[in-house]
């Protein structure tokens, strides 16, 4: 049976999800959705399907089975919220919501319909992602005893500009932490344990005249398990570095430069590389939509939820948030 899919919200990161509809088997685009016009025209003329302006339109229309959202982060969950409300199964892009308000709302929504939603932390898929997870749910290499990790990027002001709600409170819910930092705080609590308390400051160190978010943030954190992860994340940066993210056992040491780098206290060292696919969208984003994307598909028949849902991806939301509350206080724009 032909899985019918529909896209709401035409804009960059929309490239990876078209690309991933088109290499599924039995799955079928039947329509696209913006409120720009110009979007919404060049992605009709590009995929040959009927054009919305009006997501409610779309669903009473076309009927689809799943929609995937990609739209700015103030629409993720009323978008999503609706859909799941008519028995549509949805993929959303990060982060879950813009507040934590909107994000409860979600999850309520998700916990009411039948129907599944999948939130887009795609970098749990990747290769040495996957390893490091692997190798610290053996067992094999003792207690976590600690981590730490950052995300040295770069951003103009010119891309703020292109796109005027990425730097704003009301559009974003936030800056780098929001948009860029977001994954690698998503994957530090996945490794290494939920977090129990943190102490962080996010602030904007040069974009000050461009946007009225943060572009620099760090912070220290206590994790369920008795570890202590340090994180520090900017847009100040020359170019876009590697992540990295260091996990340190009671038998190992894992580094991920890239590739992931396992170093054991016996002097073994073993290197998992990451895979290489080609894409569409930017190298920034990772090489995993497309396995997040299938695997959704590939579970739409089973019982349950799937399992980077809304509450799962509100971990890492909360996370932003309480930064963002010791780093604005006066700010309800910051911290809701």
């Amino acid at each position: 049976m032909t899985v019918k899919a529909a896209v709401i919200g035409c804009g960059d990161v929309s490239t990876v999800h078209f690309g991933a509809i088109a290499k599924l088997d039995d799955v079928e685009l039947v329509a696209v959705c913006d409120t720009d016009p110009g979007r919404l025209a060049a992605a009709v003329a590009a995929y040959g399907v009927p054009g919305f302006a009006d997501h409610l339109s779309l669903l009473a229309e076309q009927k689809p089975d799943v929609v995937h959202i990609s739209t700015p982060h103030d629409q993720h969950a009323a978008l999503a919220a609706d859909c799941l409300e008519r028995g549509v199964n949805v993929i959303v892009e990060k982060p879950l919501a813009h507040t934590l308000e909107e994000g409860r709302r979600l999850i309520e929504a998700a916990a009411r319909s039948s129907a599944k939603i999948a939130v887009c932390f795609q970098n749990r898929y990747n290769a040495t992602v996957q390893a490091m997870h692997a190798l610290l749910s053996s067992g094999e290499l003792g207690e976590v005893l600690g981590a730490s990790a950052t995300v040295m990027w770069q951003r103009s002001a010119g891309y703020y500009q292109s796109r005027p709600w990425r730097g704003s409170w009301a559009g974003g819910g936030g800056g780098l932490m929001m948009n860029q930092a977001i994954h690698t705080v998503d994957l530090l609590q996945w490794l290494v344990g939920d977090v129990v308390s943190l102490n962080g400051n996010a602030s904007t160190r040069f974009l000050g005249g461009t946007i009225d978010v943060e572009d620099t943030a760090e912070f220290v954190a206590e994790h369920a398990t008795g570890a202590r992860s340090a994180f520090y994340a900017t847009l100040a940066n020359a170019v876009n570095a590697p992540v990295t993210l260091d996990i340190v056992t009671e038998q190992a040491t894992l580094s991920l430069r890239g590739d992931l780098t396992v170093t054991y206290g016996d002097g073994r060292v073993d290197v998992v590389p990451e895979r290489v696919v080609e894409s569409g969208g930017r190298a920034y984003w990772g090489v995993s939509h497309e396995l997040l994307i299938a695997d959704f598909y590939a579970r739409l028949g089973e019982d349950g939820p799937f399992w980077i849902n809304p509450s799962e991806a509100a971990k890492s939301l909360r996370i932003v948030k309480e930064i963002y509350r010791q780093s604005y206080p006066e700010s309800l724009a910051a911290v809701c």
